[in-house]
């Protein structure tokens, strides 16, 4: 099952709003098969690994390990349950229940109804952290949202304005490429007007091979005149924007809510301060990544204060980045067992 859960990754910004799927199928302790779930409208996982094992007798003496509840339905492909089934796989071992209306619990039901054995439960919590976006899109109706930003070693996250333009960078090129890298994984970037103005930013993954995420801009008071640069043509942008900053408290749950409804799984906030207090100060957010130079500013803007210990720390050559999740936007007590 781990390797099921470390072949879902592979989808990573290719198959939203869809789950991250992985499915390895073993015979005797040894490997037949493995998939995963590659491209929204493909073939899913259990589909890609079944039909790239080589000897297709021996599926009927398999285990099939899939780290999500087979689909039960006809979306954009048959449902894999009855693909299972009409392979004769005798044992299928599931690590979570998909919550989706259209699947929770009816294909497990399907393969026992048909005499398989199911197994569910089995690194439950590893496969629910994997598909954290998915699983938050079902049960909490929103998109997965990470905030991100840098900060100096004396907790300043930008320079003193007083007219100046253009980005100044905190953090080193790891940093940057990394940062880059989450934007080629997550569905949409988000800033506020303010980023854009001082900042002028392209907002797209140019330092690293992927995909440009939809980019959102959200501007209460109406600053910007369409100009700036991230409203060129070298990625979709969303521009969402309110007729008063005093109605910001409507004004974020409803922008996410008309977000979700347009596809957008997860959100990767940018900053500013401002912007992102927002979202902590409403407890909008399930993940923030923060990245803290070596070297200290002086004086300037400050970051937004964290209290709480981080999850994961990672040094890189010229920054220590900061991990740190949600706990009370937990999903485990809010998925069936």
């Amino acid at each position: 099952m781990r390797r099921a859960i470390e072949l879902s990754a592979n989808g990573l910004g290719y198959v939203a709003p869809n789950p991250l799927v992985g499915c390895v199928i073993v015979h005797t302790d040894r490997i037949l098969a493995e998939g995963w779930h590659q491209k929204l409208g493909g073939p899913h996982a259990e589909v890609n690994a079944i039909l790239s094992c080589k000897d297709a007798a021996l599926l009927k003496e398999a285990t099939l390990y899939v780290t999500l509840e087979p689909c039960a339905h006809f979306g954009k492909t048959p449902p894999c349950s009855s693909f299972i089934v009409r392979h004769e796989i005798p044992r299928v071992v599931i690590a979570t229940v998909d919550p989706f209306a259209e699947v929770s619990g009816r294909g497990i039901a399907e393969l026992r109804e048909a005499g398989i054995e199911v197994t569910v439960g089995i690194l439950r919590e590893e496969a629910i952290h994997m598909n954290r976006r998915f699983l938050t899109n079902q049960l909490r109706k929103r998109p997965y949202i990470i905030l991100k930003w840098a900060e100096s070693a004396d907790g300043y996250m930008d320079i003193e304005r007083t007219g100046e333009k253009g980005s100044y960078r905190i953090s080193g090129d790891d940093a940057r490429r990394l940062t880059h890298r989450w934007r080629s994984e997550e569905s949409a970037i988000l800033v506020g007007a303010n980023t854009i103005i001082n900042d002028n930013p392209l907002l797209t993954c140019r330092f690293w091979a992927g995909k440009n995420p939809t980019r959102i801009v959200l501007d209460p008071n109406r600053k910007l005149n369409g100009n700036e640069n991230v409203f060129n043509e070298e990625a979709p942008t969303i521009w969402c924007f309110n007729e008063s900053s005093a109605q910001l408290q409507d004004f974020l749950p409803k922008t996410l809510d008309t977000l979700i409804h347009k596809g957008i799984s997860s959100i990767l906030v940018e900053g500013g301060k401002h912007t992102l207090e927002q979202f902590i100060g409403m407890n909008l957010w399930d993940e923030m990544r923060v990245f803290t130079s070596n070297s200290p500013l002086g004086n300037g803007l400050k970051a937004p204060i964290i209290t709480s210990e981080a999850n994961r720390t990672i040094q890189l050559e010229n920054d220590t980045l900061n991990i740190y999740f949600n706990a009370l936007n937990s999903l485990t007590a809010l998925l069936p067992e």
